[in-house]
């Protein structure tokens, strides 16, 4: 897991849990994020054993905080993103986490089942970084903004 605070005003910190284990696309989404102006501790994992253990506070993550945001791609080594999805919006401690899916998939089956599952906003990449960048960041400020 990589943790990184990307800071900026004065405002809480906004937990933010990245699950990607493209280091491109990790790095596409750490640059967006510091073009934000709010705050962002951005923790990531690379696999889906290792974000139900994150999301369930097992192990390593015992003592990491519930995200107020997932970023989810849908394809993963050790499990397949749809159930994570499934599973976080099923357990009552974590399904009112908004769940943004990042995925290359244009497949309209995809996007419905992610809907389906519970998946807050679908995000197609790769698109142009500018076009990439102010997606994320303005998905990621609207859900922070208005977190309760």
């Amino acid at each position: 897991m990589d943790t990184q605070t990307i800071a900026h005003h004065d405002v809480q910190v906004a937990e933010v849990l990245l699950i990607e284990d493209n280091d491109s696309d990790v790095i596409l989404v750490k640059k967006a994020l510091e073009g934000c102006k709010i705050r962002v501790k951005l923790n990531t994992v690379s696999d889906a054993e290792e974000a139900m253990n994150f999301l369930h506070q097992k192990g390593v993550y015992a003592s990491a905080r519930i995200p107020d945001l997932v970023l989810l791609d849908i394809n993963l080594p050790k499990g397949n993103g749809l159930d994570i999805l499934q599973d976080l919006k099923k357990d009552p401690r974590l399904n009112h986490i908004p769940v943004v899916v990042l995925t290359t998939s244009h497949s309209e089956k995809d996007i419905l089942k992610t809907y389906g599952l519970g998946a807050t906003c679908f995000v197609t990449k790769p698109m142009d970084f500018p076009e990439f960048a102010e997606s994320v960041c303005s998905i990621t400020s609207n859900f922070i903004m208005h977190r309760s």
